[in-house]
Parts: C-alpha cells; sequence; structure tokens
C-alpha cells in the first residue's frame, strides 16, 4: 500500500506561490478591530456607525478569506463561488426592506417600539381570537 498522493499539474501551480506574511495579516486585523472600537464609540449619526462597522467587518471577512483560507492563491472560479452568497444575501436583504419599512408595528416613537393599539388608534383588549 502506497502512501503516495497522485498530483495533478493544476495542484502544483497552486502550492508554488509565496507563503502570505500571516504576522502582518493579523496586525491589520488587529487595527482593524481597533478601528471598529472608534466608530462604535465615535459620536457619529447611527446611520454612518452602521455603515462603518458593516464596512470594516466586510474588509476583515476578506482578508481572512484571502488568505487565512487560501483563496487569494486559488482560481478565480473559486473565488466567485465564495462571492455568490455575498451577492445573494445582499439582493435579499434589499427586496425585504420595502416590506419591513411599510409595517405599522414596526415603526418607532421615542426609541421603542409603538404599542399596536396605539399604532391603530383604538382599543384591542378582550380575548384573544387566535386562542381557541
Amino acid at each position: 500500500m502506497s502512501t503516495e498522493t497522485a498530483v495533478s499539474p493544476g495542484m502544483m501551480a497552486n502550492a508554488d506561490h509565496a507563503e502570505p506574511n500571516y504576522i502582518a495579516i493579523w496586525i491589520y486585523l488587529a487595527v482593524l478591530t481597533v478601528l471598529e472600537l472608534v466608530v462604535a464609540y465615535a459620536p457619529i449619526p447611527k446611520a454612518a456607525m452602521v455603515g462603518g462597522l458593516v464596512g470594516l467587518a466586510f474588509t476583515k471577512a476578506i482578508l481572512v478569506a484571502m488568505y487565512f483560507m487560501h483563496l487569494r492563491f486559488e482560481r478565480r472560479t473559486l473565488a466567485i463561488i465564495a462571492c455568490i452568497p455575498i451577492i445573494l444575501v445582499t439582493f435579499l436583504t434589499f427586496m425585504l426592506v420595502p416590506d419591513l419599512s411599510t409595517r405599522i408595528y414596526a415603526r418607532h416613537h421615542m426609541g421603542e417600539v409603538v404599542r399596536m393599539e396605539h399604532a391603530l388608534g383604538k382599543d384591542i383588549s378582550g380575548p384573544n381570537p387566535n386562542v381557541p
């Protein structure tokens, strides 16, 4: 029984890449984490804070995927396959925004969710019609 593994020419091309500097990548990730803390505690509008935090998290995810998961050294087809879920999640999120923004119970008043009877403008007390 042989312990040798068959190696295709494509596998050899991927094995010949230069070893990334993992310490430098780790330092970049640490700097991005500090930037996330700065953005989280900065006196900026909430939308800017959320946008900044999402952008920084996306940047960190790309760094991890490219270097620690070695996607940078793979074929482009694998990178495209890895990007498809990101595109799908973004698309589905933006498709839900119009529906969620028109719901009565999703509107906020003074930072708290509006009670249903206040949103409808009538008293809805009484027995629950959904319970038999």
